[in-house]
């Protein structure tokens, strides 16, 4: 899935946030994500298929609704953890009629963002 971090400033796109609120599986990841969770413990979790998991997983990337870690396997390899990376979403109008939207989101704490610079390191590898 590449670079998925998401890093407070991010401020998504209308239309991405809408399409994966719009979607039953990404609501079903977002409900699970509340901790950091492997793909193999989504597939368990939302019971839908692995190609369907990822497909929804970068959506929710892209809308910058979860974020990616990897962190390094004591027995070898890397392993991708997936968490929701948000406290609210807020849509709102202006008097002009423009639609925003706005991303709550809990600050990171310093291990979480040597984390995310580690995973970033390990993606230009």
């Amino acid at each position: 899935m590449g670079d998925n971090s998401v890093s407070p400033e991010d401020s998504p796109e209308l239309q991405d946030v809408l399409d994966a609120l719009d979607d039953p599986a990404c609501r079903a990841i977002l409900r699970e994500t509340i901790e950091p969770m492997t793909a193999n413990e989504l597939l368990d979790a939302c019971d839908i298929p692995k190609s369907t998991l990822y497909r929804k997983l970068e959506l929710l990337s892209f809308a910058s609704l979860v974020r990616e870690q990897e962190t390094i396997n004591p027995g070898g390899g890397r392993v991708t953890y997936y968490e929701r990376s948000f406290e609210d979403v807020t849509i709102s109008m202006d008097d002009t009629g423009v639609f925003t939207v706005n991303v709550d989101r809990t600050p990171q704490s310093t291990d979480e963002r040597l984390a995310d610079i580690w995973s970033m390191m390990g993606d230009e590898v």
